[in-house]
């Protein structure tokens, strides 16, 4: 796998203090200390600062979250939930590292072979699918 200069540089940043309402889709690696009211989707990785609060989904390649986080969660690869976090929501990934104090509240697939977790995880979307028909 060739590392992309995406990887390790910020492309975006979404200082403390800053808001966003609406969908935010980013090109790379973004951080975000502010507030999004919306859902955040990249092809790179996210980190989710201390005070950063994300009411919406996020999907990435790789995802650190130490902020609060109501919505779903998706990542390509990893998901890391630092001491500082609050979770609300699923959380689909290959894999997952929860540290100590972590408030997480959702359903939470994270298998490390393609096959296994591309059939898992599409079971689960759609059964939550079919509900989320039916309950509305």
């Amino acid at each position: 796998m060739a590392l992309r200069l995406d990887d390790i540089s910020i492309n975006s940043i979404i200082g403390n203090g800053s808001s966003i309402k609406g969908n935010f889709t980013v090109n790379g690696f973004v951080r975000v200390d502010g507030d999004i009211d919306g859902n955040l989707e990249t092809d790179g990785n996210v980190i989710i600062g201390e005070h950063a609060r994300l009411r919406g989904n996020i999907s990435a390649k790789s995802i650190t979250i130490g902020g609060i986080v109501l919505g779903n969660v998706t990542a390509k690869d990893s998901v890391k939930l630092l001491s500082s976090s609050a979770v609300v929501g699923d959380i689909l990934c290959r894999k997952i590292q929860i540290d100590e104090g972590v408030i997480f509240h959702g359903h939470c697939i994270s298998l490390k072979d393609d096959s296994e977790y591309e059939n898992e995880s599409g079971k689960y979307l759609q059964e939550k699918a079919i509900k989320e028909k039916v309950t509305v």
